[in-house]
């Protein structure tokens, strides 16, 4: 494992760094302290809460910082697997190139510009590499380590983000929501505002400040439901060699698009959409008029940069504008 790799090496990794593990630990210890004043009260029910937030807070805690780093180094002749936990030695494995008879691509389901290799071994054994983190050369990639190691028959995937395409797809194609659903979600906004004020009456009650609120305020969330429904349906990139076409829906449903070239970018960059960089990474593009696009999820900050790098590619970015 101390070997330096040559160029044709293939590096995967996966787990987080120490300064991840501490902020996702940190947080959940938080949320399992705000449970401790439980413990000393007189309430059977609120003590065995606070128990059993405290557990899962602490089995939480154990998972983050426990869990294993993992290297992959595939070189021409064989694998190198090495995994580490952080306080722990590190456990290597070599598995040379005759053992392997057959590789898989396979998919995830929360991030489609996400790819993992599945190597068969002669004993039946098989083994799941980490996340490929160049996602815009997975076909390549996986040709190349299918002809390394002499399998046949390996599917390339359907990457919508492969540089090899003409068009690189971020997001779903969109469509409006249909009009009777619309209706049918703010007339359900509007009822619940109004259910606490219709049951003080029916009860004979004298209806509170707050009731009487909630009324004007569903007939607010009615008519925001009615107009940015079709808003929320997110946006569609298209990618293409010199411009990138991103397509989405005014409030009436009908759509809009939107054309980046690359003499209009003043900035372009990873960001962070959410509490993990490892899932909720986009590309973010500022305008020369000020105006910022943000594309959808892509998934960790090591696949977004490799979708950001392609784009200023396509774009002829200039290096000053590139902040990946």
């Amino acid at each position: 494992m101390d070997d330096a790799p040559t160029s044709n090496d293939i590096r995967l990794r996966e787990g987080s760094s120490i300064a991840q593990r501490l902020i996702k630990a940190g947080f959940a210890a938080g949320v399992a302290l705000c449970f401790t004043p439980g413990l000393f009260t007189h309430d059977t029910m609120e003590v065995i809460i606070s128990v059993v937030a405290l557990l899962v807070g602490a089995g939480l805690i154990a998972g983050v910082m426990f869990a294993p780093a993992v290297v992959w180094i595939i070189t021409p002749t064989e694998i190198l697997i090495g995994q580490q936990r952080p306080f722990g030695r590190l456990h290597s494995r070599v598995i040379p190139k005759d053992e392997i008879t057959a590789l898989q691509v396979s998919g995830s389901r929360s991030a489609k510009a996400r790819f993992q290799l599945t190597f068969t071994l002669a004993s039946g054994e098989n083994l799941t590499s980490p996340p490929m983190s160049d996602v815009t050369h997975v076909r390549e990639t996986v040709a190349r380590i299918a002809a390394q190691f002499d399998v046949p028959d390996v599917e390339a995937p359907a990457n919508p983000v492969d540089a090899s395409n003409p068009e690189m797809h971020l997001g779903e194609p969109i469509e409006p929501f249909p009009s009777r659903d619309i209706w049918i979600v703010a007339a359900i906004a509007a009822v619940l505002c109004a259910v606490p004020y219709a049951y003080k009456l029916w009860r004979g009650l004298s209806p509170g400040w707050l009731d009487i609120t909630l009324l004007p305020v569903g007939a607010i969330a009615a008519f925001a439901v009615y107009r940015l429904a079709n808003r929320a349906t997110g946006a569609f990139w298209i990618i293409r060699q010199g411009d990138i076409r991103i397509e989405r829906l005014w409030g009436d449903g009908s759509p809009r698009a939107d054309h980046i070239e690359g003499r209009d970018v003043k900035t372009i960059s990873v960001e962070r959409r959410g509490r993990s960089e490892d899932e909720h990474c986009l590309v973010q593009i500022r305008l020369q008029s000020g105006r910022r696009f943000r594309s959808p999820r892509i998934g960790s900050r090591l696949e977004a940069r490799a979708v950001g790098t392609e784009i200023v590619r396509r774009l002829a970015i200039a290096p000053e504008n590139n902040q990946i």
